[in-house]
C-alpha cells in the first residue's frame, strides 16, 4: 500500500484527527500522535494565546508530530498563523477560505499545507499551487458538510491528483479504513470516533449522547439557507428543521445557531445544542482511550485487506 501520508508527516499509520471547533484540544491531539495517527488541534473560535497554550501543551505530552486546523473565515487567522509558524508545528489543515495566501509563510516556517477541498477543480488548483496534501470530506462528516458523499468524492478526485489524499466523512472503523486505502487514499481523517476518547474534552452529557444514538439520528440542519450541519437528532435539530419548513428568515435562523456548538460541546446541553457528529453513530459503544481505538482500527482493517484478494 501506498505510505506516501506516513512518510510525509512522519506518523506510523495514516489516521488524522479531525479538528472539531470547541472539542480539539493539545491532550487530545498529543494522544492521537502518541498512539501513531495524527492529531491535530483546533483553532476554531479561539484566540491566538489559546492557541500557543495547547500547542505547547501538546509538545509537552508527545514529541511526536501534530497539526493544528485554521478556520480561514476567521477574523484572528492572520495572528493564529503566526503563532502556528513560531511554533512550527508539524502540519497545518487549512478550511472554510483560499488556503494559497498563506503558503509561502508555511514553507517558510518549514510547516506542511493540507487544505481541505470539496471538488476536483480545487483540489487540482491547490495541488497546482504547492500543496502537499489535501483532505476531501464527504457529507458524511460532522459539523458543515458539503454536497458530495465520499464515495463520490473518492471515485472523482483521488485519480485526479498526485500527492497524498486524505478521506474524511464517515469513517469510523477499520473496513472504512481498508476501503479509502483500496480506493487510493493515503489515509483517513476521523472525528466522530475520536469524541468518545478517554483523552476528549467534550463534556460527558455528548459523550453518552453519541453511545446512545442510533444509526439514524444524524440530521442535517440549514440545508435551505446553504449552510448544512450535520449533527444528532435533538430538540434543537427539531425545532430548527421546523422553522425551516416555515421559511424563516435566514438570518433568525443564523442567530438561532450561533453558540449551540459549544453549548452542547462545552457546558454539556445535549438537547438545546448542536450536538455535532457525523453519520457513522454505531461504533461508538464505549468511552475508552485513544490508543485503544486506532489499535482496533488499525486491526480491522488489516483483517480486511488480507482478506481482500479472496473476493474476486
Amino acid at each position: 500500500m501506498n505510505k506516501k501520508l506516513q512518510t510525509m508527516l512522519n506518523i506510523k499509520y495514516p489516521i488524522l484527527q479531525g479538528g472539531m471547533a470547541w472539542v480539539s484540544d493539545g491532550k487530545l491531539a498529543a494522544a492521537v500522535s502518541e498512539a501513531g495517527g495524527a492529531g491535530i488541534i483546533a483553532a476554531g473560535g479561539r484566540d491566538a494565546k489559546w492557541i500557543e497554550e495547547q500547542i505547547r501543551l501538546a509538545k509537552s505530552l508527545t514529541e511526536k508530530p501534530f497539526g493544528v486546523n485554521i478556520q480561514l473565515m476567521a477574523n484572528n487567522k492572520d495572528e493564529i498563523i503566526d503563532v502556528i509558524c513560531q511554533e512550527k508545528v508539524a502540519f497545518v489543515t487549512l478550511g472554510a477560505g483560499n488556503p494559497v495566501p498563506f503558503f509561502e509563510k508555511f514553507d517558510k516556517a518549514g510547516i506542511k499545507k493540507i487544505p481541505v477541498v470539496p471538488n476536483v477543480k480545487l483540489a487540482k488548483r491547490v495541488q497546482e499551487k504547492g500543496a502537499d496534501a489535501i483532505v476531501i470530506e464527504g457529507m458524511e462528516a460532522g459539523g458543515h458538510i458539503g454536497v458530495l458523499t465520499t464515495m463520490a468524492l473518492m471515485t472523482q478526485v483521488i485519480p485526479a491528483i498526485d500527492i497524498p489524499v486524505i478521506v474524511a466523512g464517515g469513517f469510523a472503523d477499520g473496513r472504512g479504513l481498508a476501503a479509502a486505502l483500496i480506493m487510493g487514499a493515503a489515509g483517513i481523517q476521523m472525528g466522530t470516533r475520536f469524541l468518545v476518547a478517554e483523552e476528549c474534552a467534550v463534556h460527558a452529557n455528548f459523550k453518552q449522547k453519541l453511545i446512545a444514538a442510533t444509526d439514524t439520528d444524524s440530521v442535517v440542519t440549514g440545508l435551505t439557507s446553504g449552510h448544512a450541519v450535520r449533527g444528532v437528532k435533538n430538540k434543537f435539530t427539531e425545532m430548527f428543521l421546523a422553522l425551516e419548513r416555515q421559511c424563516t428568515p435566514e438570518e433568525e435562523l443564523a442567530r438561532l445557531a450561533t453558540g449551540t456548538n459549544r453549548l452542547a460541546a462545552v457546558d454539556g446541553d445535549v438537547e438545546n445544542g448542536m450536538v455535532q457528529a457525523g453519520q457513522s453513530l454505531l461504533p461508538l459503544t464505549k468511552i475508552e482511550p485513544v490508543k485503544d481505538i486506532i489499535e482496533t482500527i488499525m486491526a480491522e482493517a488489516k483483517k480486511s485487506l488480507a482478506q481482500a484478494s479472496e473476493l474476486l
